[in-house]
């Protein structure tokens, strides 16, 4: 089986029986603007393209069946919840996923938003999230601990891993988008650098790991990839907004107990 690339957690990786993997938009089987390894269910690309891709990457990470690889329908909230099944093509509206299952593997699907994977190896709980700025300032990673400990892990014992997302230099924002952050988190004030105008560059995947670091896990390992500057590594909604597509391809970012 030809390995798709994909880029680990340090910590995690070296965990025994959890697999995990960071994926891009390389080694799939999409084509056009969806080229290649595109894994969004929600997106225009072909179906069974789309599912052709997950079965990849259920095959690598090493589910028995492809609907063992979870995904939630997303939307920006605060909301995580457990798995305690696979729930087929009936996926719930969620941004966070738990589960103490050995097999279902939780997939974070994304394309410029912060993916976050945790582990609990000594309880056997994983989560993973998926913060955008909306979910990332009302609490989706807080949640998403919180329903681990509902599993039974211990925060102290946690491991996260902060995926690739938009960087500080690709991601400009509104003088509205910085009063939300200074009302809801006002101590995020640095991470807003003075653009053109009244513009800001926000650097999202500093503000997701301090809201990680505040939560007294054991670790938070931060992968660094630019999404919108690694053009032929990984999707991006914000620079698919510059090249004026009228769609994109989502990257998964999957973590798994091993049965």
């Amino acid at each position: 089986m030809a390995t798709i690339p994909h880029t680990l957690a340090p910590r995690i990786a070296g965990m025994n029986g959890i697999k995990h993997g960071f994926f891009g938009r390389q080694g799939g089987t999409s084509e056009g603007i969806y080229d290649s390894l595109n894994l969004g269910i929600g997106s225009d690309d072909k179906p069974k393209a789309v599912m052709r891709n997950r079965r990849l990457v259920s095959d690598l990470i090493g589910t028995r069946e492809v609907d063992h690889l979870l995904s939630c329908h997303q939307t920006h909230s605060d909301l995580a919840i457990l798995a305690t099944m696979p729930w087929g093509k009936d996926r719930p509206q969620a941004d966070g996923m738990v589960t103490t299952l050995p097999g279902i593997a939780l997939c974070i699907l994304t394309a410029d938003c912060v993916p976050v994977l945790f582990a609990d190896r000594k309880a056997g709980v994983i989560g993973a999230c998926h913060a955008g700025w909306k979910g990332a300032v009302g609490g989706i990673c807080e949640a998403t601990i919180a329903k681990m400990e509902e599993a039974g892990a211990h925060r102290k014992d946690i491991h996260a891993a902060i995926g690739p997302c938009i960087g500080q230099a690709s991601y400009e924002v509104g003088p509205e988008f910085r009063d939300e952050f200074m009302q809801r988190a006002p101590w995020s004030a640095n991470l807003f650098h003075p653009g053109q105008g009244d513009r800001f560059h926000f650097d999202i995947e500093t503000f997701v790991k301090n809201v990680l670091v505040r939560q007294k896990l054991a670790w938070v390992d931060v992968i660094g990839h630019d999404t919108c500057e690694l053009e032929d590594m990984y999707f991006s909604n914000r620079r698919r907004n510059h090249y004026g597509e009228p769609d994109y391809g989502r990257q998964g970012s999957v973590i798994m107990l091993e049965g």
